[in-house]
């Protein structure tokens, strides 16, 4: 039988078997009404997540929480298309990441900030279906939520799917990935000067942004469009963060000897913001 430990919003609940493991259930309306210890149909569920002894998928219940009922139900509508679609079974971690992305394009699109799809032309082009998926988001987001997003937002979506088809593995050596972020994390403590809280929501958002920057960083991969544009808007409306991502840029230049672009620096800066405003720095 299966429990409920705790209820993260009406369609999302953290749950607990008759052995002890830890599972986080979605369905409509699955946590409505409900309380501690109640027992859970499995009828309802829509999707049962790995046991919530593995690290990494405690740090996307976090993101779970952040991520408001309706737009999970959006986001599990989503995947349930693309699932059905490509007839495969996508990494259940896409709940959480497109959740979070989705998310995070709403905040954009009230802000009005564009960010360039450096891969629009080829998930356009050569993954058709996850493009589909993609725009069937967009008309999904403009029924339930009125927002108006434009065909590269449907490429972001797509890669968010495209990434879910096969189990993500990060390649190159695990000490390095471990020793870059660390470093990242160092010179953010030191330049804010306090220490950061490490449960914060947005903490575990920018360790994910850092995690692909890595992957990006070791295989010779990093973001390189000359958005001069997008950068010059993130150094007006976020300075200080401009400022620790160039600290970065150089202390890992003069590390590696690998240039960092401005892309990535301007990445950098937009989840160091996020990170800035969760800790109220």
């Amino acid at each position: 039988m299966i429990k409920v430990k705790k209820t993260m919003n009406s369609n999302a609940i953290l749950a607990i078997d008759e052995e002890g493991e830890e599972y986080i259930l979605l369905g409509k309306g699955i946590g409505y009404g409900k309380k501690i210890g109640d027992a859970i149909e499995e009828a309802s569920i829509n999707q049962r997540f790995i046991p919530l002894k593995n690290s990494s998928i405690k740090e996307y219940m976090s993101i779970l929480e952040a991520i408001p009922a309706e737009l999970l139900e959006v986001t599990r509508k989503i995947v349930s298309e693309a699932e059905k679609e490509l007839n495969c079974q996508l990494n259940p971690s896409i709940y959480f990441m497109l959740g979070d992305h989705l998310n995070f394009a709403i905040e954009r699109y009230k802000n009005n900030i564009s960010v360039t799809n450096r891969v629009f032309w080829e998930v356009k082009n050569y993954y058709p279906k996850e493009f589909e998926i993609g725009l069937f988001a967009l008309k999904l987001l403009k029924k339930e939520f009125g927002l108006i997003l434009t065909e590269e937002e449907a490429a972001n979506i797509a890669f968010h799917i495209i990434n879910a088809e096969a189990s993500p593995n990060m390649k190159g050596d695990g000490m390095n990935y471990s020793k870059l972020m660390s470093s990242v994390n160092s010179i953010i403590r030191y330049s804010v000067n306090t220490d950061i809280d490490t449960e914060s929501i947005n903490y575990h958002r920018f360790i994910t942004h850092l995690k692909f920057f890595a992957e990006r960083f070791f295989n010779n991969s990093l973001l390189n469009e000359d958005n001069n544009q997008l950068f010059e808007q993130i150094t007006l409306m976020y300075p200080k963060a401009v400022e620790i991502s160039f600290l970065i840029k150089d202390h890992l230049e003069s590390i590696y000897s690998t240039k960092i672009t401005k892309d990535e620096v301007t990445y950098l800066a937009i989840h160091i913001n996020r990170l800035l405003n969760s800790q109220r720095l």
